[in-house]
Order: C-alpha cells, then structure tokens, then sequence
C-alpha cells in the first residue's frame, strides 16, 4: 500500500517535498494558508486545501491522524509551527517531521515529541561548505553532532593500495562502506580491495577521523 504523506507550509522547503513525494508516486496532501500557494500545487499534489494548521478543528476535519507521515515545514512562524507540531501529536499523528528555525526552536520541538527536527538551511550549508574547503569531498551527510557519511575522492597517494595495506580502521577509526568505481558499487569492500585514484569512497565515522583520514591520505 502507498503511504500518505500531508505537508503543512508550501514554501520552498515544503514545496520541493511535495514535489518529491508526488513524483515517487505517493499519496500527498498540499496545505498552506495562501491561497495562491495551495493552488500551485493543485495538479501536483492528491490534495490540495486552503486551512489554518493551528485550528484543531481544522485538521480533524481533514482527517490529519490517518496520515502515515506529516511534514510541517511552516516558514518563518515558529509560533504556529509550534503549535501545529503539538496538535498533530495530541490527534495521534503517527510520524511527524518539523523544520526547525534555530536551535530554541528544536529544543522545543523536541520537548513535544516532534519525530523528526530538521534544519535544511544550516544541512544545506554544512554540505557546500564541505564540498567548497576540499577537492575531495563529493558530498557530505551529517548523523549526529560528531558522526557523518562523506563521499571522499581517491587521490593518486591511494591508488594500488589495498584497505588492508592502508590499515584505514585501525589506525583511524572509521568505516569504507563502499566504492563507487564508474558505473559499478562494491558494497562492503574487502580487506584486500585495490583502490584506484579517482575511486569514490562512502566513508562513515566521526567528523574527526574523517578529518583525520582525508588530510593524511587524501588530500594531494
């Protein structure tokens, strides 16, 4: 069965989500305020309604609880956010995932048992900032305050070298997940993988060794 997602706010961020998901073929709701808005995703979304996401009323009347996943991604008021957030929890939404403003905001959404927080915007900013200080890096993914997944390039220091030559675990302390070589990947390498320049690396680990690894191995 299709899951059905409702996405509160239609600016950029939730705007792009609703695109998304309706393209992957998924049960979307469209809602906002503004007319205007609602109406450009029309054709896009299932459904798409003109309410007030902080009326209770509202949101029962659209049958909110029965919806597998609620994006609210209200814009700059954090107060109808907020308050949004607290009444999908209280009608027994099964997942909700907020945008967060700030940090206050966040500590907030959390507090109220918001599933997910996230903050595309600073996300967004971490990964060009990665991607703009090293050659290297191809994209970046944060987990937690100190753990990330990065795409990192092969330099020619690497090429014919094995893992196990290159002894990346043990003396670092972080994870070659896989390698993306052209059009192929090699999911869990082995020990005895050769690594070629120009080879993509999918590390996981903490920023640190990460930061580690690239600066003695991978930066020319």
């Amino acid at each position: 069965m299709k899951k059905e997602f409702a996405v509160i706010g239609l600016g950029r961020f939730g705007g792009s989500i609703c695109r998304a998901l309706s393209e992957e073929g998924m049960e979307v709701m469209a809602m906002d305020m503004d007319e205007d808005k609602v109406n450009g995703y029309s054709t896009i979304a299932s459904h798409a309604v003109v309410g007030d996401s902080t009326d209770e009323s509202v949101l029962k009347s659209l049958g909110i609880r029965n919806f597998d996943h609620v994006i609210v991604a209200i814009g700059d008021n954090i107060q109808a956010s907020i308050l949004t957030t607290l009444i999908l929890k209280e009608l027994g939404v099964k997942h909700i995932t907020v945008k967060a403003q700030n940090d206050y905001h966040e500590k907030v959404l959390s507090k109220i048992g918001a599933d997910q927080i996230v903050h595309p915007e600073r996300d967004m900013g971490k990964r060009i900032a990665h991607n703009i200080i090293s050659n290297n890096v191809l994209d970046y993914l944060e987990l937690s305050d100190e753990h990330s997944i990065v795409e990192l390039v092969a330099s020619r220091r690497m090429d014919g070298n094995t893992l196990i030559d290159m002894d990346i675990r043990a003396k670092y302390g972080i994870n070659i997940v896989a390698i993306k070589r052209g059009k192929n990947i090699i999911v869990s390498p082995q020990a005895t993988e050769l690594i070629h320049q120009g080879d993509i690396l999918i590390v996981i680990g903490a920023d640190t060794d990460i930061n580690r690894f690239e600066k003695n191995l991978v930066d020319e």
